[in-house]
């Protein structure tokens, strides 16, 4: 049925397309189109209707009905429907272009100029694949972020699509303050008073510098990278996998992971710390009355309560994050009150220092948790009577009672443990006081008379150092407190303009908080007594918060405020961590964790935070919050140390698409950052710091080995083909030294007419050869044009690629289609390879059907390919029976290899041998060498110069000559001669016969086709007659018989040439010798003997290598390049 359309001017410019055929057009029945058109139009209108009504009507197809609400207008701006049709008119009608069709001859069209089908029509056959701009356009001004971990519910978009709100937060809301809460943490609580004590204000301050240098460089590093483009949720991760690759990613990504899962277990250390230390002490569970089982007490406290923690807020996350989002505020509002009640503190000490007194036997500190009284005794009702303090050096609390040495010799004075920033304390505070873990807590320029070198102490009072103290674990478990600058990037999806904030808003957060820093350093050493900053859990304050007594208005503003600081922490680590795990896991790379990436409905990574749970519940294990420190420094220094690296090699390759918004960068930044990131590793810890390295070159060698290939457009891979590049043009192109020569190898492949290839073992033996080393080119030629066969070149590309990757084969796929399988393989034999990496050697697979009668002319093209490679001067391997070779799993346990040495062809018959001998497939196979001696050769000497040779070569083999003896030629050699002779005779005639019944079919039809030609041409034809007599018809039979007959009787009673006597005399006699020698033999290498020059004998040719090899199970002839290929010398 016909179907015409008539297009009517309406107003306003507009037209109205109307169906003038009979009953429902095609796209009335199809039901409406989408709203708007999309980049790639489907073939078929979509049946769904819209989820909302559109109150334009121009997005209508042509020829479907307009509800009456939305009037009869057609917008002139939409080109697609037109050119829908304008594609596919078989859709809108028969497919038959006639005198109605709106694009020929319709004078309604041309005088309406309709403005779709003009202003691109140039461009219509694009547009399945290549949308639009403005619909490029508009697909990304509506861009959008979703969340990681909430997409499942989101795969119905397309009909449950809700109105989506524009982000809105800025650079201080959005980057700013979460990267504020995320560097302020515990370590400026509850460990900063410590490390200015230990290391003294100098080295504390070259601390802290080294630190917030080093996340100043990477935040450096992490704008560029991140305003390179829009960074998704995933932060560092995704950053760092986009430029350095899946394996850098995922290896980094997982380090990340484990660096922020141990940060929560040392937020929920340092919140157990805070309450069972500050809060309250009386909550501990278990108890000690000695120094040493206090701290063993202690540290099942803190495994007993953290594990109950990590359960209680793993429970909350797993509820609902959303109530964690809206306790950041109150956390944060913690952590800024805390420190504004710290210089507030400072600020009143410079002329209102408070009262906080200091107990000082000699010069060591004493606990105050037992005693009040800092005297030996007090005169109490005009008697002088002994302290509780007395009690605890003494035996008795009598005047005259024995007392610990030390006490008895010094005195016990009071000093101000804060005296505020005008005393003048930071002379003292200047310079470290690293100690010995157990040793007293003193203070210096004051004289103590030193007691016997055995007092014990155990049981007395004393401020003891828990852990020995130095510069570099100082940096361990100080730097955690500068992690968190990436928590901008990883909210890059709310920002309003992320390539705007993330810049700013990290820098500005690192430079606060460094100067918070830098100066609680100075002003710490400045205030407080040097025995208190030392004194790490408050002893000498009787349990007090050293940074607590500072504060103003109260010690309970910073300890409330750095619990609930903490806490928080704690729960945003939980929150994250998940879902960097299941980010990891969504992306593939690592197989086993595909599990992971499963969460609830809504999304929510419920398996990863189990796994989170349980490694974080390893470092509550530990127990100590200074040695769960240095673990998690580790894991973000070789975080920051790859987005430094990332930035370096991008910046320095000059990708195209590296074109970051921020502009203050450069690639020696990124490096100096790296080298810094590198060497705090080793500082703090150079064993955790190898441990670290080791899990992440583990995790990088187990993606690049099981791990899913992407490509991402990262800088490794950009790094990868410079390198490549340099390496290409510093290659000469010349052949190289005969000491580095090795087979690079052109492997030719026949495929079958499903394009999967016939001889797999050939890949496996090319594995064997090969052993990953060297140059391997996997090639196979398809017959036909590529307009033509294109698909299923792509298919049995990827057919080769998958063979090569179960026969592990490392190498290149090169497919040519080509007219011609012979020119396709000359081709191939021409340009595999490129500048100086090119093959050397062709290995391809014997014919096993050349004699068969539907493929009489294979041989051809084998032969052809042989004087190709001789022709290039490469070496060419020809394996026989190639589907009785091993495959890559099987093992010989014994056997040999063995090599016929006929003739010299430049080493390569010794060298091949050595060369399988290193895979496993033929480890344990011996090589025996067997060299012809002819008549007049000394065979006992050509042994002893074989052996010698050989030692020279580094090659072990058994060697045996073998003696050829002269004799007469057989009548079975005379037999084969003449059966191969006839054979390619009688093919010969069967060639000719068909030849000629082609030609005679031609010239039938010529005459025929000339006749009626001169029959229309002339009314009155010239008449020609062709009269045949009986006479005439009986020469012409017998004339064809006798030509036949004598053709063939011809070829049975020919005599064989001489010189193919010779040939096949050589092939028998040979073809026994091996027998007789090499039956059993795993592999027989044997010198592959030339073409002949007259291509009139290449089928004997054939046949002379058939007998050669007959009766063989393995046989690899080899055919040397015309050069050598292994020398004696070093």
């Amino acid at each position: 049925m016909s179907q015409r359309f008539v297009v009517t001017p309406a107003a306003g410019g507009l037209v109205e397309p109307r169906a003038q055929s009979g009953g429902a057009t095609e796209p009335e029945r199809s039901g409406r189109s989408s709203l708007r058109p999309s980049p790639r139009p489907s073939p078929r209108p979509s049946p769904r209707p819209s989820p909302s009504p559109s109150p334009r009507p121009e997005a209508r197809l042509a020829g479907e009905k307009v509800p009456p609400e939305l009037g009869t207008k057609v917008a002139k701006d939409d080109a697609l429907p037109i050119l829908h049709y304008c594609r596919e008119p078989s859709r809108y009608g028969d497919g038959t272009p006639r005198e109605n069709s709106p694009f020929i001859n319709n004078t309604d069209m041309e005088r309406e100029n309709i403005y779709e089908g003009k202003n691109m029509a140039l461009f219509e056959e694009e547009m399945d694949s290549n949308p639009m701009v403005s619909s490029l356009l508009n697909k990304l001004a509506n861009y959008t972020n979703l969340s990681q971990g909430v997409v499942e519910h989101e795969e119905d978009e397309d009909s449950k699509r809700k109105e989506i709100k524009a982000p809105r937060m800025g650079t201080f809301i959005g980057v700013y303050l979460p990267c504020l809460q995320n560097i302020l943490g515990v370590i400026l609580f509850l460990r900063l008073t410590w490390i200015v004590g230990t290391a003294g204000i100098l080295e504390s301050f070259i601390i802290v510098f080294m630190c917030c240098t080093c996340t100043m460089l990477t935040a450096i590093s992490m704008s560029a990278i991140a305003t390179n483009g829009v960074v998704p949720a995933g932060g560092s991760y995704y950053m760092i996998s986009r430029s350095l690759g899946p394996e850098f990613g995922g290896a980094v990504g997982l380090c990340f992971y484990l660096g922020t899962t141990f940060a929560g277990a040392m937020y929920i250390l340092g919140t157990i710390e805070i309450f069972l230390t500050y809060i309250s002490p009386s909550a501990a569970i278990f108890h000690s009355e000695d120094v040493e089982g206090e701290n063993g007490a202690m540290l099942n406290n803190m495994r007993v309560y953290g594990t109950c923690t990590l359960a209680l807020m793993a429970m909350v996350v797993f509820v609902g994050v959303k109530y964690v989002n809206k306790l950041a505020l109150v956390f944060l509002a913690c952590v800024i009150l805390s420190i504004l009640a710290i210089y507030a503190g400072v600020i009143k000490t410079a002329f209102d220092p408070p009262n906080i007194p200091i107990c000082l036997l000699g010069n060591r500190t004493l606990s105050k948790r037992n005693f009040e009284v800092c005297a030996k005794t007090q005169y109490i009702n005009y008697e002088t009577v002994t302290t509780p303090l007395w009690a605890l050096f003494c035996n008795s609390s009598n005047l005259n009672a024995t007392c610990d040495e030390y006490f008895s010799q010094n005195n016990v004075t009071e000093i101000q443990g804060i005296p505020g920033i005008a005393s003048g304390v930071i002379r003292e505070n200047l310079w470290s006081a690293y100690a010995e873990k157990g040793m007293y807590v003193e203070k210096q320029g004051i004289f103590s008379s030193s007691g016997s070198e055995e007092t014990k102490t155990s049981g007395l009072p004393y401020v003891l150092t828990d852990i020995m103290t130095y510069f570099t674990m100082l940096v361990g478990i100080y730097f955690p407190s500068v992690t968190g600058i990436m928590a901008g990037s990883n909210r890059s999806g709310d920002l309003r303009d992320a390539q705007k904030s993330i810049p700013t808003g990290t820098i500005m957060a690192i430079v606060t908080t460094s100067f918070i820093y830098l100066s609680c350093i100075v002003l710490f050493g400045a205030c407080i007594e040097g025995v208190i900053l030392r004194d790490k859990f408050g002893e000498a304050l009787n349990g007090k918060l050293v940074i607590g007594m500072l504060a103003w208005p109260s010690p309970w503003v910073i300890v409330i405020g750095s619990f609930f600081s903490t806490c928080g922490a704690g729960l945003q680590s939980l929150t994250g961590a998940p879902r960097l795990l299941q980010a990891i896991a969504r992306d593939g790379i690592v197989p086993f964790l595909q599990v992971f990436g499963h969460g609830k409905a809504n999304g929510e990574p419920t398996w990863a935070l189990l796994l989170t749970a349980l490694i974080c519940e390893i470092g509550i294990l530990i127990a100590s919050l200074d040695s769960v420190a240095p673990i998690l420094s580790m894991f973000f220094l070789m975080c920051y140390m790859f987005v430094n690296l990332a930035c370096a090699v991008q910046t320095l390759l000059r990708t195209p698409n590296w074109r970051p918004r921020f502009k203050y960068y450069h690639w020696t930044l990124s490096f100096l950052g790296m080298s810094l990131c590198l060497a705090l590793m080793f500082i703090c810890s150079w064993y955790y710091a190898l441990f670290a390295m080791l899990i992440a070159g583990c995790i990088y060698k187990y993606i690049e080995y099981r791990g899913a290939e992407k490509e991402w457009g990262d800088g490794i891979r950009g790094l990868s083909l410079n390198a490549a590049r340099y390496a290409l043009l510093r290659v000469e192109h010349g052949p190289p030294h005969t000491k580095n020569w090795r087979p690079q190898v052109l492997v030719m492949l026949n495929l079958d007419s499903e394009q999967c290839v016939k001889h797999p073992r050939l890949l496996s033996f090319t594995t064997q050869l090969k052993a990953g080393k060297g140059l391997t080119i996997v090639g196979s030629v398809l017959e036909g044009t590529y307009l033509d066969k294109h698909q299923e070149a792509q298919r049995a590309e990827e057919n080769i690629r998958s063979l090569m990757s179960v026969e592990k084969t490392k190498g290149f796929c090169q497919l040519v289609v080509s007219s011609s399988l012979r020119d396709g393989m000359s081709h191939l034999i021409q340009s595999a390879g490129l500048g100086g990496m090119k093959h050397n050697t062709v290995l391809m697979a014997w014919p096993e059907s050349w004699k068969l009668s539907d493929n009489p002319f294979s041989w051809k093209n084998f032969v052809d390919t042989i004087r190709d490679t001789t022709a290039a001067q490469q070496a060419l391997l020809v394996a026989k029976n190639i589907d009785t070779f091993p495959q890559n799993q099987e093992r010989f346990r014994e056997g040999h290899i063995d090599v016929w040495w006929i003739v010299h062809d430049g080493g390569m018959l010794m060298l091949l041998p050595f060369l399988l001998r290193q895979h496993k497939v033929w480890r344990k196979c011996r090589m025996r060498i067997f060299t012809v001696a002819q008549m007049d050769d000394n065979s006992i000497q050509m042994k002893k110069d074989l052996q010698m040779f050989l030692y020279h070569l580094r090659i072990s083999a058994e060697v045996e000559v073998v003696e050829m003896v002269e004799n007469d030629i057989s009548a079975f050699t005379y037999e084969k001669t003449l059966m191969m002779e006839q054979r390619s005779q009688m093919l010969k005639q069967m060639q000719l016969s068909k030849n000629e019944r082609e030609r005679e079919a031609q010239l039938i039809h010529d005459r025929n086709t000339a006749a009626v030609a001169r029959t229309k041409a002339a009314a009155t034809p010239e008449k020609i007659q062709m009269t045949w007599t009986k006479e005439k018809l009986t020469s012409e039979k017998h004339k064809n018989k006798d030509t036949n007959v004598a053709g063939f009787r011809d070829i049975f009673t020919l005599k064989p040439n001489q010189s193919n006597v010779r040939r096949m005399h050589t092939a028998v006699k040979l073809n026994g010798v091996v027998l007789s020698k090499s039956q059993d033999a795993q592999l027989v290498l044997l010198n592959m003997p030339g073409p002949p020059k007259n291509r009139q004998g290449d089928e004997n040719y054939m046949e002379f290598l058939e007998v050669l090899t007959e009766g063989l199970n393995r046989v690899l002839l080899v055919r040397g390049g015309g050069r050598e290929v292994i020398t004696i010398y070093s």
